[in-house]
Order: structure tokens, then sequence, then C-alpha cells
């Protein structure tokens, strides 16, 4: 858990402030009130706080958030992000502070006991003729780096009007140092990659990550289809074949968690052909830190 809260991308920083009821309380292993931490990465902080749910509702999360807002205000940092789940306590929290809801995601789950394997098996064969299927344990090879990262960079343009507080690596030793960084963290990787035949381009790929410490469940993460290669059922396919291979690689997992843009309709047809059930909206909020600092008296 150490790593995994701590190591972050080169040219990122991230800092952290721990609420204690007594000085040193963490030293002696005593149970803390809460944490807060900010990542630092282009121009705007990702914001994450945490109280003890006995504990809330006591002004600890505010106090934290007080330290954060603070230390973004003296470094410049013109804005502030924060992914929340939706329907949760963390909602209010925000939006009392000054945040306002920028983009909304459905995260969906598929429960791996429900999966009806033949009929997946019928989805992951049904990719059309010229585009083989090939899968990769924690990172693509290095011939492949390059292709993989000009697919990721083709469709980086797309606006579907998220902040990037989870920014894609578009570069290929931009995407090496992203895959380095997800094992220090504790987190392997497993990719599809669907290759054009007859140019040898990467025609679509899609990233799995599952967290050592959660190995039940595994994280959703990128599933690109470059648009030339669209209508072929390179994405459904992919994806069914993904399935397949964690089933093998990973026989403790349990359940696959995704997040999708509500507006970015033809993936979401493809999440629920192959099972995955909406759970909750996944909400992006924003605030600018000078208002955030004179709503905190901080400035």
């Amino acid at each position: 858990m150490r790593e995994y809260m701590s190591v972050t991308m080169p040219g990122e920083r991230k800092i952290t402030w721990i609420a204690e009821k007594n000085e040193g309380d963490l030293e002696r292993g005593e149970p803390v009130l809460g944490h807060a931490s900010i990542l630092l990465l282009g121009d705007i902080g990702v914001v994450e706080v945490f109280v003890h749910p006995e504990l809330r509702r006591q002004g600890v999360a505010t106090q934290l958030m007080r330290a954060v807002v603070g230390r973004a205000h003296a470094e410049g940092f013109a804005a502030l992000g924060a992914e929340v789940p939706g329907d949760t306590d963390a909602m209010r929290f925000y939006t009392r502070l000054g945040f306002t809801k920028a983009f909304t995601e459905i995260r969906s789950v598929l429960d791996l006991s429900t999966v009806n394997w033949y009929s997946l098996g019928q989805l992951a064969d049904g990719v059309g003729a010229g585009y083989s299927l090939h899968f990769f344990p924690d990172s693509p090879p290095e011939e492949l780096i390059e292709a993989y990262a000009a697919a990721k960079a083709e469709v980086q343009d797309v606006d579907l009007g998220d902040l990037d507080l989870r920014p894609s690596s578009f570069e290929p030793d931009r995407l090496r140092a992203s895959l380095e960084c997800l094992h220090a963290r504790g987190l392997r990787p497993y990719i599809v990659v669907a290759v054009h035949d007859a140019s040898g381009t990467v025609a679509g790929l899609t990233e799995v990550v599952v967290p050592a410490q959660r190995p039940t469940r595994a994280d959703q993460y990128d599933t690109i289809v470059v648009p030339r290669h669209r209508g072929y059922g390179v994405g459904r396919a992919i994806k069914a074949r993904m399935l397949f291979e964690l089933r093998s690689a990973v026989p403790g997992l349990t359940q696959v968690q995704t997040w999708n843009a509500a507006v970015n309709e033809p993936l979401l047809k493809v999440n629920a052909e192959l099972g995955f059930v909406p759970d909750r909206e996944w909400l992006e909020y924003e605030a600018d830190v000078p208002d955030l600092a004179r709503t905190l008296g901080i400035a």
C-alpha cells in the first residue's frame, strides 16, 4: 500500500497529509483520523480526502482540505480536480466547498461468475478478417511499443469533456515510464492488442490492471479502436479475449470494473453485450484554487 500511495510518474509529485488525534499517533501505530493527498501534474492538482466514517462531520476533512489548498495556492496551481463516487457524502463535501461537477462517467461491473463463456467465445472470435489478436501480460513487446503508442496518440484528440485526471501515455518513452510506474505501485497490467495484418499497425487495444492490494477485482483502463479500423468487431473481440485470458492468468479474480463516459454509447453497448452491469455514476469535480482559498480563509 505504501508504494501504491506514493509512487508517481516522472514529472509528477504527490504530497500527503495525515490527521492525528494526538501528535505521534502514526509512529505509535495508533489509528489516524484521516488523510488527504494532492497529485500535482501539469497545471492541475488531483485531490483525495479520506476520513474514518465514525469521525466525519467533525471538521477533519475541512482541515485536511485547508492544508491541500494552501499548498496548491502557494505553488501557483490554478485548479484542483477530484474524482467522486456518486451518491456519497463526498459529493456534498466538495460541492459545499465550491467544486462544480465537470464530467460524469458510468461505472459498470462484471461478475465473472455470471459470464456465459460459450457466448463470450463467439464474441472473441467475431473480429473481421485481416486482424490478429495478441495477449501480453505486463507490457506489449518492445517491437510493438511505438505502434501501441501511435494508436493511443491517434485517438487522444477525441474530447469527451473529462479533466484528464488519469492521463494516458501517447508517446513511447512516456508509455514505458507508465508501465514501470504501474508495476512499482503493485498494479499488474494485462493487455490485448489487435494488429492489422496487412500493415502491422495496432488497430485496437485494451488494458486491464489487477492491483496487488485488491487482487479479486480488476480495473479496466484504456480501450481504444483506431477510427479507420472501426466497424470490424475489433473492440468487442479484444475485450472478450481479455476476459478469457484473465480467467486463466488470474484465477482468483471475481470482478472487473470499468468506467465510461455517459456519451460513449458504442463502448457502453459493447460492455452490455459482455455482461457488464451499470453500477453507479462516477463524477469529476473541479474548482479554481483562488476561490477555494477564499472559501477556506487562506487568501
